[in-house]
């Protein structure tokens, strides 16, 4: 079997991104994972934030039709910033450097070259100054790729949380929570849970949108007119599915175990009960691409990335917990 080919970005130039690679470059040297790691990402800035901390970055060209580097080193694409990085401070100047590393790693990965994307975090704000409409990394994978609809999937605490709206004004919601876009997501769900977790018959909960699950319709009608007939569609077509269910009680320890994930209608939702649970171990997944997709579950930390001090502090569970889930995700789908 084939070493697998890992495609890491190195997220916003100025935020943490970059000491986390330094982090994954130590933590392979000492144990190693059985794969190959190809970074995206600016060069010069890897190794001199590196040094920063400390390490000493190796880095080896990578040949996608190569073997990988003999001594297990990382392998990097290199993505040329346009102007010169200041930790801690995006520079607008610099967004289409980060599209450009986000466009190449999403091509390695659906052509071949690698086998899965981990995604260290972007600062949406200012790639959106540069001129790129940008909402996130899962609406750029899914438009990047042709794909219909993907879902966000949350997975740590015990806990896995996926999203039938992502980033999306509170506002919207309501008229985006649809039965077709319910229904799509808990069938993406379960057959990713089955495909890419190794769970035969997943049992899935899925969460109301109004207080009480709508309250038989005192509070909201979106339960009965389009989640409760989602729900529905899903069941008939074979999938265990209980719903909709009180958002306040279901993320209940004692409840949600019952569960192999739960469904949210909204970002804010689903995501501060698996935060509060896993933040700093938890993993954001993309799941209906046409590869395996896992990132941090964190932000850019600018004020981390400043401080040349705090740089060597950086904590890479996130990541390392990404690579993980990618890895297992890979393994399975070799199955």
């Amino acid at each position: 079997m084939t070493i697998p080919a890992i495609a890491i970005t190195a997220g916003e130039p100025a935020g943490i991104g970059p000491e986390l690679v330094a982090r994954l470059a130590v933590r392979h040297r000492e144990r190693p994972w059985r794969a190959r790691f190809v970074v995206f990402g600016d060069r010069d800035l890897l190794v001199s934030r590196a040094q920063r901390m400390g390490i000493e970055l190796s880095l080896a060209r990578f040949d996608p039709r190569g073997a990988a580097a003999a001594d297990g080193a990382l392998e990097v694409w290199d993505e040329p910033v346009a102007v010169r990085v200041e930790p801690g401070r995006p520079d607008p100047a610099n967004a289409a450097s980060v599209i450009a590393m986000l466009t190449h790693a999403t091509d390695a990965c659906a052509t071949g070259a690698c086998d899965a994307l981990v995604t260290a975090p972007v600062q949406k704000a200012t790639i959106e100054e540069g001129g790129f409409a940008f909402t996130g990394h899962t609406e750029f994978l899914a438009r990047r790729t042709g794909t219909p609809r993907v879902v966000m999937l949350l997975v740590g605490g015990g806990l896995r949380v996926a999203l039938v709206t992502t980033h999306l004004a509170l506002s919207a919601v309501p008229a985006a929570i649809t039965r077709t876009a319910v229904a799509e997501t808990i069938v993406i769900l379960a057959v990713a849970l089955a495909r890419d977790f190794g769970i035969a018959r997943p049992r899935i909960a899925v969460c109301g949108l109004n207080p009480h699950a709508g309250e038989g319709g005192h509070f909201g009608r979106e339960e009965i007119e389009s989640i409760a007939p989602a729900i529905e569609t899903a069941r008939a077509a074979g999938h265990d599915v209980t719903g909709p269910l009180s958002a306040d009680t279901v993320f209940v320890p004692d409840i949600a175990r019952r569960y192999d994930a739960i469904v949210a209608m909204y970002h804010d939702q689903g995501l501060p009960a698996l935060k509060a649970a896993a933040f700093g171990g938890g993993v954001n997944v993309t799941l209906g691409l046409p590869f395996v997709r896992t990132s941090v579950d964190h932000g850019t930390a600018l004020d981390l990335a400043a401080d040349a001090a705090r740089a060597g502090t950086v904590d890479p569970g996130s990541l390392f917990a990404a690579i993980d889930l990618a890895l297992e995700q890979v393994a399975h789908h070799d199955h």
